[in-house]
């Protein structure tokens, strides 16, 4: 199934890279919807996952890509939903740390199941070396692109 009528050539690559990855959030959004999950909920849920309980907001902010006001308020959101616990730091008054509740490790657990499961399916279409050749070209690609962000 292809998302444009144009021929993916190096010329366009990175630009159908990017469709490809805003279709793939789309797909994942509708998983997860049942769930009362948005984009804008279930990716920071699996950044603090990632990064280890007791993470600083701002350092969240900066994982997750998004300016500090907008995770104010959607920490906010994770802990109505009791998803995200939030403390003072004792080292930092200003600053607070975030973790995951009971609720929450169980919710990125449901999440993290759903993705693979997704992406199993998805990448059904390729044979396991080309798997593993994709994943190769995306770390080169990805290493490329965080040199370039450096420069």
């Amino acid at each position: 199934m292809s998302y444009s009528r144009n021929k993916i050539t190096k010329n366009n690559l990175l630009f159908h890279i990017g469709l490809l990855t805003r279709h793939w959030r789309k797909v994942l959004n509708a998983e997860f919807q049942s769930s009362g999950l948005t984009e804008a909920t279930w990716r920071p849920l699996l950044h603090l996952s990632h990064l280890g309980d007791g993470i600083r907001q701002k350092d969240l902010a900066a994982s997750v890509g998004i300016e500090g006001p907008s995770m104010v308020r959607l920490v906010e959101t994770l802990i109505a939903k009791g998803l995200v616990h939030r403390a003072e730091d004792t080292t930092d008054r200003r600053a607070k740390l975030l973790s995951l509740t009971d609720k929450g490790h169980s919710m990125v657990a449901r999440i993290r199941e759903t993705v693979l499961l997704r992406e199993d399916r998805l990448l059904n279409i390729f044979t396991e070396d080309e798997v593993e050749q994709l994943a190769g070209f995306m770390e080169r690609l990805e290493a490329a692109v965080t040199d370039a962000r450096r420069k």
